[in-house]
């Protein structure tokens, strides 16, 4: 099981490489977009070079998590595991893609196939008191026009309202596993 995961975890990676070229060529409107009072694509300009924290899944889409490298070196030290909050200036965004099964893969596996949306996550105890300084934005993605708009709900109804199950966790569902090198398989 851990193979596989590993596995997932390098094959979404390169992906992830590829289609954030590919998403680069909407960067002339999306760091022009902002969620009204709220997060603005241009503060996580640069977010395609940010390190993978986790990958996940659900029935319908597939994530990967990066985060700015302030709250790397949060998560490096032990946070929130270790009681500690994350420091102010963190940032993580979440990518999110419709899948499809690999034709290439030679085994079973779902790739991503078209990017759905981007979720922005940043933490600023001054500017976002009232949300335990953090601050939610979700941008969608609209493959025809190759542009992202601020969701209507602005958070898919999740934000804060949501992250406050894991308060004990400062406000953030990811944690950081260890990464480890998958073995080498012969194909």
């Amino acid at each position: 099981m851990t193979r596989i995961l590993s596995w997932l975890m390098v094959i979404i990676a390169v992906v992830l490489a590829g289609l954030g070229a590919r998403a680069i060529s909407a960067q002339q409107d999306k760091y022009t977009v902002q969620v009204p009072n709220g997060l603005k694509f241009s503060d996580f300009r640069g977010y395609e070079n940010w390190q993978v924290v986790a990958v996940s899944q659900t029935d319908d889409l597939l994530k990967v998590m990066v985060a700015n490298p302030m709250m790397m070196d949060a998560y490096r030290a032990g946070v929130p595991g270790n009681g500690k909050p994350f420091p102010d200036g963190s940032k993580i965004a979440k990518i999110q893609w419709k899948p499809k099964m690999s034709t290439e893969a030679p085994f079973s596996v779902r790739v991503p196939e078209s990017l759905q949306d981007i979720f922005l996550i940043e933490k600023d105890s001054k500017r976002f008191p009232d949300t335990s300084g953090w601050a939610y934005a979700v941008f969608d993605y609209n493959p025809a026009s190759d542009k992202f708009t601020p969701n209507a709900t602005g958070v898919v109804n999740c934000g804060y309202a949501c992250h406050t199950r894991v308060t004990k966790k400062d406000y953030i569902f990811t944690v950081r596993e260890a990464v480890t090198r998958p073995e080498k398989e012969n194909c």
